[in-house]
């Protein structure tokens, strides 16, 4: 058949309009379908990185809403593999308009001391740093964050509390970039516990723990040591991984992994749609060919063979097009303003490239397969009366 490859690539664009509008709506299909790919991957079968392979996250059993007490946080640092423990609490609150969506981003009350050590991972300067540790009233926010809002050093910001009954004014003191986690604020957890009432239920408690294992190893003992300990306490806990964390607000969407797969097989339905009706009629135009290539001497199985190979070609084009732009689509992914942290690590790796590619070339033999094996099945006689 490799003879035969320049005359399969003259065929496969001799009506060029058509081969055109074919190609670019197998390009749109497979970049979606690329997307989507990446988008799975990035979810569900992407590794944590070491660091955050290290960490885990605490929260009460029955919801993030229940907070849980101060006492807990001594009693997780002494159990064996634990290397360090912090509290990290969601403030929430109102920041200026809250009608505005830029105004919504994550704000956390969290122990700078500590949360360093648990997150060795977060750059910024040392002078940040440093202030951040001294400054009771200091916050700081990531780079990309206090570009969207306008944010400088020395900036006041206001919060209006409404899970917690205070309005907190913050001064930021610096900014730094989290390569593990979405854009957010970050303050002292004592300052808020101070400016709470005396006697308010908020006062000793935290939202969650962020824990620091001493291995990868040890991670999974100390997630089931944590729950044993407080599992009759009035307050039980729920302890996995920080990947599992996040996705677990996933999980409000419904099954994310069934909804993707369902997508999936719907693109993959249309392609075929779309590339069968094309060879379709692409066949039919052609049966006159065929008749006067069977004369020349070509088998049945030749004529099957370049019918398929022009579908493949086009197809395969169609592919490349599409997953050369689901590349660029990505990047545009990762820019844009997803509090999502996997969602940022989101990319077109060279497995789904891969597996798109052979998704477009099944899509074009089996779209192609019927027409062309009725055309190299008919005879001579019968293909030079047609009128095509």
């Amino acid at each position: 058949m490799l003879r035969f490859i320049p005359l399969i690539l003259k065929n496969s664009f001799r009506n060029r309009r058509r081969s055109i509008l074919t190609v670019l709506s197998m390009g749109a299909s497979l970049c979606l379908l690329g997307i989507l790919f990446a988008l799975y991957q990035v979810l569900f079968l992407g590794q944590p990185s070491p660091t955050q392979a290290l960490r885990l996250i605490t929260r009460h059993r029955v919801s993030l809403a229940q907070v849980l007490p101060a006492a807990y946080e001594d009693k997780i640092r002494k159990l064996p593999g634990v290397k360090e423990v912090t509290s990290w609490t969601w403030y929430g609150g109102t920041y200026k308009d809250s009608r505005d969506p830029k105004n919504f981003f994550p704000r956390f009350a969290v122990e700078p001391d500590k949360y360093f050590a648990v997150r060795p991972d977060v750059q910024m300067a040392e002078e940040t740093r440093q202030a951040f540790l001294k400054q009771r009233s200091g916050a700081i926010a990531t780079n990309k964050l206090a570009k969207k809002l306008g944010w400088n050093v020395g900036d006041r910001v206001s919060l209006i509390g409404d899970i917690y009954p205070v309005t907190l004014e913050l001064t930021l003191v610096g900014f730094y970039d989290d390569p593990e986690g979405a854009d957010q604020l970050l303050f002292n957890r004592e300052y808020l516990r101070e400016a709470l009432p005396t006697g308010s239920k908020f006062r000793d408690t935290s939202g969650t723990y962020y824990t620091l294992g001493e291995s990868v190893d040890a991670i999974p003992r100390v997630s089931r040591a944590i729950d044993e300990m407080f599992d009759n306490a009035p307050q039980p806990t729920k302890t996995e991984s920080e990947k599992q964390f996040q996705l677990g607000f996933l999980s409000f969407l419904g099954n994310l992994k069934l909804f993707l797969a369902v997508i999936c097989a719907a693109v993959t339905f249309t392609i075929l749609l779309v590339s069968g009706n094309t060879m379709a009629m692409s066949v039919r135009e052609r049966v006159r060919e065929v008749g006067i290539l069977k004369t020349l001497g070509f088998t049945s199985g030749e004529v099957l063979g370049i019918i398929l190979g022009e579908a493949t070609i086009i197809s395969l084009i169609g592919g490349v097009v599409g997953l050369i732009a689901a590349s660029f689509m990505v990047i545009l992914v990762r820019k844009a303003d997803v509090q999502f942290a996997d969602i940022n690590r989101i990319s077109v790796t060279p497995e789904i490239w891969g597996l798109s590619i052979v998704v477009a070339l099944v899509i074009g033999l089996v779209s192609a397969f019927i027409p062309a094996q009725g055309a190299s099945r008919t005879s001579i006689l019968d293909a030079l009366r047609s009128s095509g």
